[in-house]
């Protein structure tokens, strides 16, 4: 009984329970330790110490929901949803079936460029769905969009665009630390183009948006005109041009150092160092008046918290299973088991991926754990170089879709929840973990035969 296998079915089996999913990850990390024999007393010790990996990333999340109530108390978001409303009520009755139809999905290709432009383009990763989505869903209400979809587009957006496509964290996910570690493994990647080798896994997940677009989440679904969760607070006194302007510099300040910083290739966190500075120019130039300024901080950091303390968590969990040592073994009895059968070993090298990345919620960090083990098992397999990158790049992005402590489920679900009316297990991770890690699966699985 693997440790790390038990605690991820734990985890999974108590957030699909409705048990939330901080307690399911803690229970999960306990159950894992205690299975490994490190006993209570090891275990916990190794949940703390890794507690103190993801603090900055909950204060930069923190500040980015703040920041995210300021953009919205100048209006410009609300706006943005205004001009769109109008536009619906003022066609025609004969023309407003094509009307909504056209603006449904121009609203969602919208979405989905944005998504992909975050992690590239503007590589801002998250932090734009605070500031888009929650204006939007008066829209989406009224044109009776199923959020699961728009859930499955942001998803989408976020995990092939890195996946894929070497700029930005793709640079990141596939040229620093899929190539760095495979070739620090002690394989050969000169030559090898990257973007060939994740080419037909990537076209797995365009399939799996295809379906969620066209035909699971095709039908309207209807939701109640709520007020956002954070109430009046993050809505405008009286909206006017200035604060409008005053919203646009914050926006692009706020983007222009990350891109800036991320482009010089510095360690500074990006995200922490442009929400602070764009948090300052509401301040100083009044846009955010000082009186209300309390109040439309904290609203936006308690949006936001539960993404922090999640992803505290999960960092607390990687810790212990890094500590059990079972990852290795998880391999190593793969290996034992499948023998020289190159179909049975390719999928279950995929698999074991797919539960670490579940669990751990982070595929950038899945990869250094399992590539010196994958490397020399895939030569031993006789897998080609470009399969063998295949393999552990599909095997490390497998499970962001769909896990419950991914960031790429909770940022959509922090911007579709605003009102209330969107679960994060049922209508963003079980969406997302079917559409996505199963077609992805598959499409790595070919891509390890066929390469």
């Amino acid at each position: 009984m693997n440790s790390v296998v038990i605690a991820v079915l734990v985890m999974l089996g108590l957030a699909l329970s409705r048990v939330h999913v901080v307690i399911a990850l803690f229970i999960g990390a306990v159950a894992g330790g205690l299975v490994a024999g490190l006993g209570l007393d090891a275990t916990m010790l190794a949940f703390q110490g890794g507690l103190g990996d993801g603090a900055k990333i909950a204060l930069s999340y923190g500040l980015l929901g703040a920041f995210a109530m300021a953009v919205a108390s100048s209006g410009l978001p609300q706006a943005l949803a205004n001009s769109l409303i109008r536009r619906l009520d003022s066609s025609s009755e004969r023309a407003s079936d094509r009307t909504v139809t056209v603006t449904k999905y121009a609203l969602a290709g919208g979405v989905l460029l944005m998504s992909v432009a975050s992690q590239n383009l503007i590589p801002v990763h998250i932090a734009f769905i605070p500031l888009l989505i929650p204006p939007l869903l008066s829209v989406m209400n009224q044109l009776r969009i199923d959020r699961r979809l728009i859930a499955c587009i942001l998803t989408f957006g976020l995990v092939t665009t890195y996946m894929y496509i070497p700029l930005g964290f793709g640079k990141i996910f596939l040229e620093d630390i899929l190539m760095g570690n495979i070739a620090s493994a002690g394989m050969e990647t000169e030559g090898i183009n990257v973007m060939d080798a994740m080419g037909i896994p990537a076209l797995g997940m365009m399939a799996g948006l295809l379906v969620a677009v066209f035909v699971s989440y095709r039908k309207p679904r209807d939701y109640a005109d709520l007020p956002l969760v954070s109430g009046n607070v993050g809505q405008p006194e009286e909206s006017s041009r200035y604060r409008m302007i005053v919203s646009v510099v914050a926006i692009l300040c706020c983007f222009g150092i990350q891109l800036a910083l991320t482009l010089s290739g510095s360690e500074a966190d990006g995200l922490l160092l442009g929400t602070l500075v764009g948090l300052a120019i509401f301040l100083v130039t009044g846009a955010v008046r000082w009186r209300a300024a309390d109040d439309v901080f904290t609203q936006g950091m308690r949006m936001m918290a539960m993404i922090g303390f999640i992803m505290i968590t999960a960092q607390g969990f990687a810790a212990v299973m890094a500590e059990t040592g079972d990852v290795a073994n998880l391999v190593t009895a793969t290996e034992s088991i499948f023998g020289h059968n190159k179909p049975m070993a390719a999928f279950a090298m995929l698999a074991v991926g797919l539960l670490v990345t579940m669990g751990i919620g982070s595929s950038f960090s899945t990869l250094p754990i399992i590539t010196t083990i994958y490397v020399p098992l895939c030569l031993a397999l006789g897998f080609s170089p470009l399969a063998t990158v295949s393999i552990i790049g599909t095997a490390g992005a497998l499970g962001d879709a769909g896990s419950p402590a991914s960031d790429s489920t909770l940022g959509p679900t922090a911007g579709l929840n605003a009102d209330g009316q969107h679960d994060h297990i049922r209508d963003s991770v079980i969406p997302t973990f079917l559409h996505f890690n199963l077609p992805l699966l598959g499409a790595g699985w070919v891509a390890s035969l066929v390469l």
